[in-house]
């Protein structure tokens, strides 16, 4: 009798149904589609289908006896949750990047034997990485089949919702303007032909925009450029006719979405294509002919796009007022609720904020699903209540809400921490050197150039003073009406690389966090950008960078400890409270207004 009644239970063993008729020993499914995505479309959520693992990363191995699922600690909790009884083992790796799963499929078989992966989802470098990992015990790496697809019957296909351009004003520069700048690269580079692959990289480069990932505008497509021409290889009907007209102005012409790798083999054998290994599958890769010259650096888009002009910075900063009015507003109403005595869950925070967000000059949408956390959930990072699961908000403690925004001029990230009735001593010391670590980081200077991991272990230290770390990043890229979580650029305990350079326009979050599992967690963050500041020693030292902090919204100081708190820092915390009401006092009125006041009071 089949007693594998289980939806999990069920779809691992017709994935191993698919592996054992295939000759394969393992397969690796990692969070991945053909553009190398963070956040997938539901056709390449295979993961999260076979595991039932809900988290944004992570990777599947399945082999014939044993199952297991790799994730870094803002998921654990979560993980071993939604595991529970599906026979999966959760497999706790060091980072998000981690490859530990490479060593576990090396362990679990045996020279001969065979692991699978699809190559159209599997980026270029880790190719390379699991292909010399286990060549060198002996198991032959499958590139070449999809045995997701033998066990997925009703899997979906490519998102169709049509695409739409980003226009002036927000749109600052010329799709014309940046496709030069790009080609100029090429020629750098000594590149007759370059493939963009990730989606957020093309729809910076043709200022498209689209909805084919949730919370994220953009579309799938790849795009494959030469000196005077471009092939957008997108879906069918995705593209309105006055739309593709304009592309074509632009030299950029439309094609099916699967002729990409076709469009590869095709090109000429004196041809020359860049592409980034990071950013590039190996089932594309591999569909270049041997003959054409290949130069493997980083997409001139990715570092283009991360570099935000002085114009852009304008609609940025209205953004940010916008999003951090829309706060006030939410704030407000949140705490005079309670004071009457009504109830209020982790739900009813996120459909009232974004209700709030909606009202805002210039909103399109959340730019990720918001993570309202009441005590315990706040200690998981990447929480997110649903409504087959979530807290009511009650009794003592500490609300975490991490929330964000995506407007036509900027995308808006922000964690605040609220007390709800009293606050015990614990809670505020854990709050105050988070703060600190915010503080510390925030002030910062360093030399135009400085590496982002660099500058990780400021926001640690303080934390560290005290024995206490966090296992996330630091801080990510962020997009500018794109997504949230952008590169190259990373401030975290990541390995650093020359593209990680630190430069003028960046964006970067800054959310240093502490988390008490079972009990609360506490995560305060700002974005911010990169501005040269001027300094008596320029011209012998280099040039010297700040962060302006952009997030417009109060930091709660109910929650601070002043006995753990130096004069500098309060000086920091009220020069930042005064701007925040500033910015913000002309664009609420009311109870927003008073709320405002009261909470940017200096200390």
């Amino acid at each position: 009798m089949d007693t594998r009644t289980a939806d999990t239970r069920l779809r691992i063993e017709r994935l191993r149904d698919a592996l054992i008729a295939q000759h394969v020993h393992a397969v690796l499914v990692p969070s991945s589609d053909p553009h190398l995505s963070e956040y997938l479309p539901e056709r390449w959520q295979g993961r999260q289908w076979l595991s039932g693992f809900t988290g944004s990363a992570g990777a599947l191995v399945v082999t014939r006896e044993r199952a297991a699922l790799f994730a870094d600690s803002r998921y654990w909790a979560q993980a071993e949750a939604e595991l529970a009884g599906s026979g999966i083992a959760l497999e706790k790796t060091t980072s998000g990047a981690s490859t530990q799963f490479i060593d576990w499929i090396s362990a679990q078989l045996k020279a001969g034997d065979v692991a699978a992966v699809d190559g159209q989802v599997l980026g270029l470098s880790l190719a390379k990485l699991l292909r010399a990992s286990l060549g060198a015990k002996g198991i032959t790496l499958k590139t070449d089949a999809d045995l997701l697809q033998a066990a997925w019957d009703d899997r979906p296909g490519l998102p169709g919702d049509a695409v739409y351009e980003h226009l002036p004003p927000q749109a600052t520069v010329t799709r014309a303007d940046k496709l030069a700048r790009v080609r100029a690269a090429m020629g750098k580079a000594g590149a007759t032909h370059h493939l963009v692959s990730t989606v957020d990289d093309v729809a910076w480069l043709l200022n498209l925009r689209g909805s084919d990932v949730e919370c994220n505008p953009v579309f799938i497509a790849h795009l494959l450029l030469d000196a005077q021409a471009g092939r957008l290889f997108i879906g069918d009907s995705k593209v309105p006719a006055d739309v593709a007209a304009r592309l074509a102005a632009d030299g950029i012409t439309l094609a099916p979405y699967a002729e990409a790798a076709a469009a590869l083999a095709a090109l000429p054998a004196d041809a020359t294509l860049l592409i980034d290994p990071r950013r590039v599958t190996l089932g594309l890769r591999e569909a270049v002919g041997s003959a054409v010259k290949v130069v493997e650096q980083i997409n001139p888009s990715t570092l283009l796009k991360s570099r935000k002009t002085a114009e852009e910075a304008v609609f940025i900063r209205e953004t940010m007022a916008e999003d951090g009015a829309a706060m006030c507003e939410f704030y407000a109403e949140f705490e005079a609720s309670l004071a009457r005595g009504e109830r209020w869950s982790e739900l009813d925070v996120d459909t009232r904020l974004t209700a709030q967000r909606r009202k805002r000059k210039g909103f399109v949408g959340l730019s990720f699903s918001t993570i309202a956390g009441w005590m315990a959930n706040g200690a998981l990072p990447h929480y997110r209540a649903l409504p087959t699961s979530f807290a009511q908000i009650e009794g003592d403690g500490l609300l975490l809400i991490d929330s964000g925004g995506q407007y036509l001029g900027g995308t808006t990230d922000i964690t605040r921490v609220w007390p709800i009735g009293t606050v015990s001593s614990e809670q505020k010391r854990d709050y105050t050197l988070v703060l600190k670590g915010t503080i510390a980081l925030s002030r910062t200077r360093f030399p135009r150039g400085t590496l982002s991991p660099m500058l990780d272990a400021i926001a640690r230290a303080p934390l560290w003073e005290h024995g206490l770390d966090y296992g996330h990043g630091t801080g990510h890229g962020v997009g500018y009406f794109m997504n949230v979580h952008e590169g190259p650029q990373s401030i975290s305990k990541a390995i650093p690389e020359p593209a990680m350079a630190m430069e003028p326009g960046m964006i970067t979050s800054i959310e240093p966090g502490l988390y008490r599992p079972g009990l609360w967690g506490v995560r305060i963050e700002n974005l911010v950008m990169n501005v040269a500041i001027d300094t008596p020693e320029k011209n012998a030292f280099g040039e010297m960078l700040a962060f302006e902090t952009l997030t417009l919204c109060p930091i709660d100081t109910r929650c601070i400890d002043r006995s753990l708190m130096r004069a500098d820092e309060i000086a920091w915390l009220n020069d930042y409270h005064a701007t925040v009401r500033q910015r913000l006092q002309p664009l609420v009125g009311g109870a927003a207004l008073t709320w405002l006041l009261q909470r940017t009071e200096p200390l």
